[in-house]
């Protein structure tokens, strides 16, 4: 087949299982096109069967924002006929949905007929789409899409409740390759900044108001009143700022390591013991997924998909969002005791295998086919 990948080209979750997504099933034989506006993360070496289209636009000074929607329908016209796709599959409704449907109605004029499967990831439903300024043309998209599928059942559940729906949504979680996370594999020594035998709590993400980062700064906060414990924050965003701040009025600054955005992350998740993820909104929860195969239990709150990936007590903890005194409780017990959170770290491993590529992209492959058919 193939086939037409359409992301944001961030390290958001969107964009990392959609690259993902292109990767593995480029390695099967399929040619696979990404078309975004600059190269994805997670492409970072030459592969076979992977191109790449950038989508370039002008923004003329008539327009006082680029028209990128009008600039991707171009190129998505473009790479179809030159490279006769087959599918388009878009990740994240704005805009790339309404994009396809756009591209779609072109190439049909033109002679060529192309299904897009639209995948729905979180906030592209629960916050942004929900906006009045996006609402209608979200349904739209939606219901002119050939195939639609969701991350959780919490997410399809979600649009259903706030769009009028009138197609299927099939839920394909989201995957990982295991073997990258295999916290046997050790890729680096310890460095110094985490001494043996300090517990090393671990959070990852683009540090938005959504994941609730100062929550994690309270959890640590807490867990320090009783425990030594060193804090590893991976990711950047408009938050990370402010978290500094906090942290050095809590006198916490000396025990935090800010890492930033990574392209390994797996490479720092293997110095961790458990992983904190109090996020108020979370569709599926990619980042509690890549710790579980690194071997570490989750934290988290129960908001959203995230109940579909850690189970509680038995690969980490779920509480109520805010509630970062109980989340403590939970850690301090935990990092206390080598006999429970050893067996959490198997549990969570072992949890994993479940949503793992070779489990999830056939799914993907068998509705591609579906809709080629």
């Amino acid at each position: 087949m193939k086939i037409g990948i359409v992301c944001y080209p961030t390290f958001g979750g969107s964009g990392v299982i959609a690259t993902e997504l292109g990767i593995a099933l480029a390695m099967q034989g399929h040619e696979v096109h990404f078309i975004t506006y600059s190269r994805p993360k997670r492409l970072n070496a030459l592969l076979p069967n992977v191109y790449y289209h950038e989508v370039s636009f002008q923004n003329y000074a008539l327009f006082q924002y680029p028209p990128y929607e009008t600039a991707l329908t171009s190129r998505l016209v473009d790479v179809a006929l030159y490279h006769n796709l087959d599918l388009l599959h878009v990740h994240y409704a704005i805009p790339h949905a309404s994009a396809a449907y756009f591209a779609q109605s072109i190439l049909r004029e033109k002679g060529k007929d192309l299904p897009f499967v639209t995948t729905l990831h979180g906030t592209d439903i629960t916050l942004v789409g929900k906006a009045p300024s996006y609402q209608s043309v979200v349904e739209f998209s939606i219901n002119s899409s050939n195939a639609v599928t969701a991350v959780s059942e919490s997410l399809k559940q979600d649009t259903l409740d706030n769009f009028h729906i009138n197609r299927s949504i099939e839920v394909i979680p989201n995957f990982i390759d295991v073997n990258r996370f295999d916290s046997a594999k050790k890729r680096h020594p310890r460095p110094a900044y985490l001494p043996e035998g300090v517990p090393v709590l671990v959070h990852a993400s683009n540090f938005r108001k959504v994941k609730r980062v100062e929550d994690v700064l309270d959890v640590f906060y807490l867990v320090r009143q009783s425990n030594q414990a060193k804090l590893i924050l991976i990711g950047d965003g408009p938050e990370r700022v402010p978290m500094e701040v906090l942290g050095r009025q809590r006198g916490l600054d000396k025990d935090i390591i800010f890492l930033g955005n990574q392209d390994r992350v797996e490479d720092l998740l293997q110095w961790g013991d458990v992983f904190l993820l109090p996020s108020e909104k979370e569709s599926f929860g990619l980042a509690a997924l890549e710790a579980m195969a690194s071997g570490l239990p989750v934290f988290s709150t129960n908001a959203g998909g995230l109940s579909e990936v850690n189970v509680h007590n038995e690969t980490g903890y779920l509480v109520d969002v805010g509630d970062t005194t109980r989340l403590a409780e939970h850690v301090c017990e935990v990092i206390g005791n080598k006999t429970i959170l050893s067996q959490l770290k198997i549990k969570a491993k072992a949890r994993s295998q479940a949503f793992a590529k070779e489990v999830i992209v056939p799914q993907y492959l068998a509705l591609y086919q579906r809709l080629i058919e």
